[in-house]
């Protein structure tokens, strides 16, 4: 059973609940041609990050783009 964990950072501009589902159709349709494993045996899960909640270089990235990096 594939299992595929998407995780995007939550932004200003939120991903809508449309552009999810057509992440997760899109997904299972790639996995189906690439590996030849059903649909119904798929798993999605997307993950929205706060940006305060992980970081690069010892910053958070909210910080880091409050700094223009």
């Amino acid at each position: 059973m594939p299992y595929v964990n998407i995780k995007l950072t939550r932004e200003q501009e939120p991903i809508t609940r449309e552009q999810k589902a057509e992440l997760i159709a899109g997904v299972t349709e790639l996995l189906v041609q690439v590996v030849g494993r059903g649909p119904g045996t798929t798993v999605v899960v997307i993950d929205e990050v706060d940006t305060d909640n992980y970081g690069v270089g010892g910053a958070t990235i909210t910080e880091r783009r409050k700094q223009g990096k």
